[in-house]
Order: structure tokens, then sequence, then C-alpha cells
């Protein structure tokens, strides 16, 4: 049987922008395959800044009083004596984005987020730019070539624009879980996008990850980019029914989910799929119970990644992971992100917890003031800073 490559199927399906340019073919060929390797160190444990540059809630939106009070100074510091060594600062290009003039970066927006990246840098933390937009930006860029053809050029003045910045400490993300379903029109897509971003910024490592929801399983779906200085990424919520409980977005039936404990066993995911009134749904929680939710498979699951990326000689981060507050117990919240940091770690794969001060979060605000919760700090293996003692 002929085998045929994603780069191939690419073509076949017309994605003829799958191949790189003569110019960014020149700038891979040239660059060292280990600088990605190396620069994957400064992503060893990270924690995703989120709700300040995208997914904004308040109801005036993108403004410079809230880019000023959402993450402040204080955060940065925070974030730092915690021991993290990054972040990765969440940004939706929509508020950027001039129609048909995309690079044309507007030079208010610009300097709010200037300021944040100089903030984080003073800090010697390591900065992941990326590129968060919302669920209708994504669905444009699957279905219109147009929009595909404006981001590219929205890619190549971002990256120019931070060019200048250390390339030891600022990383481009080249899009937030894509979600697109045709995984062969994706991966056409990233790549011409990580060949805009190469012509914008020759030396900075660029990460990428699979199609959908950028899952473990559409990582390894993947075949690398053309271009040897590429951090590979995914995101890990498994099983979505304990991590997302009491969630009211994704799936309906997650709010009707409550206290549903981890590791999983039969009896107790019963009596928590009791209250779940759709019969589909009570199947999915009792499943739950019978899966074998626990540190061994993470482990399995990770080191199936792990075989991956040594087969490409390629780094692998995974830069979401983490629990929901809500509902959840805390201690059963700790032993899964406990679990899953550990499994990380023992396959050499940096992590970036989701998120912050939102509602996975490493701090509460009770007042306003960031207080950080010693249970997740102990399950990310970090300590409470002397600070908050």
């Amino acid at each position: 049987m002929v085998k045929v490559s994603c780069a191939a199927l690419a073509l076949l399906f017309g994605l003829t922008f799958w191949l790189p340019t003569t110019g960014a073919q020149t700038i891979s060929q040239q660059a060292d395959p280990s600088m990605a390797q190396r620069r994957a160190l400064h992503l060893r444990h990270g924690i995703n800044l989120s709700e300040w540059f995208a997914q904004v809630y308040d109801p005036r939106g993108y403004t410079k009083e809230h880019f000023a009070s959402w993450t402040t100074a204080q955060d940065i510091l925070l974030i730092k004596q915690m021991g993290f060594d990054h972040v990765r600062l969440s940004v939706n290009p929509a508020p950027m984005f001039k129609h048909n003039h995309a690079d044309e970066l507007p030079a208010e927006y610009l300097s709010y987020l200037d300021a944040a990246v100089k903030m984080i840098l003073d800090q010697r933390l390591a900065v992941i730019i990326d590129a968060h937009p919302e669920g209708d930006f994504k669905e444009k860029l699957g279905n219109n070539s147009g929009t595909v053809e404006e981001f590219t050029d929205f890619w190549r003045a971002l990256a120019a624009h931070y060019s200048s910045q250390n390339p030891d400490l600022v990383f481009f993300e080249v899009l937030n879980e894509p979600e697109m379903r045709d995984a062969y029109r994706w991966y056409g897509i990233q790549a011409r996008l990580a060949v805009a971003i190469r012509e914008g910024a020759p030396q900075h490592t660029i990460i990428v990850a699979g199609a959908r929801w950028s899952d473990d399983d559409d990582l390894l779906a993947m075949e690398p980019l053309r271009d040897a200085n590429v951090i590979y990424n995914f995101h890990f919520y498994e099983p979505h029914v304990f991590t997302h409980q009491g969630a009211t977005w994704g799936d309906n039936y997650w709010h009707a989910v409550k206290a549903l404990p981890y590791p999983s066993e039969p009896e107790s995911a019963e009596r928590v799929a009791a209250n779940v009134p759709d019969a589909q749904k009570r199947l999915w929680v009792v499943r739950y119970g019978l899966e074998h939710w626990d540190a061994a498979r993470f482990d399995a699951e990770f080191a199936q990644v792990e075989a991956w990326g040594k087969r490409w000689n390629v780094p692998v981060t995974c830069n979401e992971f983490g629990v929901y507050r809500r509902v959840a117990r805390p201690e059963d919240r700790a032993v899964w992100l406990t679990d899953v940091r550990t499994a990380l770690e023992k396959h050499s794969i940096g992590w970036t917890m989701w998120d912050y001060s939102g509602g996975f979060g490493v701090v509460t605000k009770p007042q306003g003031q960031p207080v950080a919760d010693p249970v997740t700090l102990k399950a990310l293996g970090l300590q409470m800073p002397a600070t908050q003692q």
C-alpha cells in the first residue's frame, strides 16, 4: 500500500500554502535543530494569563482601564515568587484586526500589549504570545481563504513588532485550539501562518498544535513543520467530565455534575450520575467511574506523547491543563493536578497550567488582591512565597 504524507494530502486538497516559501526554507535550513530544544527549557512550569487580552467578559470590553487593572505588576511579581518560569499571554487578535489591512496594527492598542510584555520580561519570565481568538474568528479561518490571508498578514506584522525582543524568552503560538475538524486544512493553514511568523521574526521559536481542540491525540496525528525552530504543544483536560464539572459552557450536562471524585471508581460515579437528568449523560458519568482514570493512565498517555517527540526529534509542551474550581472537591482537584504534573515531568514535557486567577486559578482575588492557593501550589510542586505565608 502506498503511504501518502500529510504534506502530499494537503497539496491534493488544494492547500498549496502547505509548502514554505523559498526564503522560509533557507531560514529553516540554517536553524540549529537543537535551538528549540534549548529554548523549551524556559517553558518547564508556567501559568496562563487568561481574561486579560483575550476572553474579556467585562461588558466594557477591551479597554485601557481593564488592561491596567486585571493583571498588574503585583501579579507578575507574585507569579515569579511562586516559582513559575513563564507565562502564556492569551491575545485575542480581533481588537487589532483591520479588514483588508490586518498588517496595520493599531498603535494605541499595541502599546497596552507592549506594556504587558515588558512587565513580564522585567521579571525575567519567558512569555508565550498566544493568538487566542473567539470561536467565530476560528470558524472564518476554517472556511474563508481570505481570512487566512489576512491572518497571515497580521501574524507577520505582530512577529516583526516583537522581533527585537529576546528570542530566548519570547515565543509565538500560532493559534489556540483551532477547532477545525478538517485536520489537513488546519495543517496547511498552520504551515502558512508559521512561515509568516518566521518572515517577521527569523530568530524566534514558534509554537504549534494539532487540529480540533489541540488534544494530545490531535498532536500525534501531525507531521512536524519544515522548520527546525518549533515547539509542539497539546492541551490536556481528560476526562472532561471531571475537570469541567460544574461548568456552564461546553457540554450542557457538565453543570449538573458536582463533587465527582478523582481517581475514578464506580460507586461514587454512580451516586453523582443520579443527579444528571439526561439518561445518555448519566451513562457517560457512570463510564467515568469504570475507566480507571488515575496516575497510571496519565503516565501511559504521556509516554505516547514523549515517544512521538523522540521519533521526530522535536520538543513537546503541554500549555493548558487544569480543573475548574467551582464544584470540584479541592482534595480531588489537587490529586488530579499532582498526577498530571508529575506524569508530564516524568516524560520531560514542560507545562503551563490553566490559569492564574480565573475559574481554574492558582490564586483567588477575594478583595481584589491576589491570594495564592497553597493546595494548588503544592500540587504543582511549588511553594507559597514568603510574602504570602
